[in-house]
């Protein structure tokens, strides 16, 4: 059997989306998605604890993305975990963990203004970018 590297997460976005261009004018989005878990601790007391995720999202996607949403926005996002390695000014090795988007689903209601009053029911759209090309799998 082989492995399986995929990430699955519904929280709410830190912060507008961050987005650049590469040279070849490709669109890269970052966003930090915060998901919380609510228990109970061993006094009865209710507890939440929060984990931010960093979201990193290529072309069209990224596009959509700086497009609807913003600091606060319900998103599902999917797609592998991976870690980036670079060197900083001083020459010292940093390392980056981060989901590399390839599914992302706005869950807001859709919104008829900016004042953002909502038109109706949630209706979530689904974005998803075509597999890699590039990677030729041996199967």
């Amino acid at each position: 059997m082989g492995s399986l590297n995929k990430a699955m997460i519904i929280g709410h976005l830190g912060a507008d989306p961050e987005v650049r261009y590469t040279q070849s004018n490709t669109a890269i989005a970052n966003i930090r998605v915060a998901t919380s878990e609510r228990y109970r601790d061993a006094n009865g007391d209710l507890q939440e604890t929060t984990e931010w995720h960093k979201v990193v999202i290529w072309g069209k996607l990224a596009e959509t993305a700086q497009k609807y949403l913003k600091k606060g926005s319900q998103v599902y996002v999917e797609g592998p975990i991976q870690t980036r390695q670079w060197e900083d000014k001083e020459g010292q090795k940093r390392y980056t963990t981060e989901i590399k988007c390839l599914t992302l689903q706005l869950l807001d209601s859709r919104r008829d203004d900016d004042a953002g009053r909502a038109t109706g029911k949630a209706e979530p759209a689904k974005l998803e970018l075509p597999p890699d090309t590039d990677d030729d799998l041996p199967f």
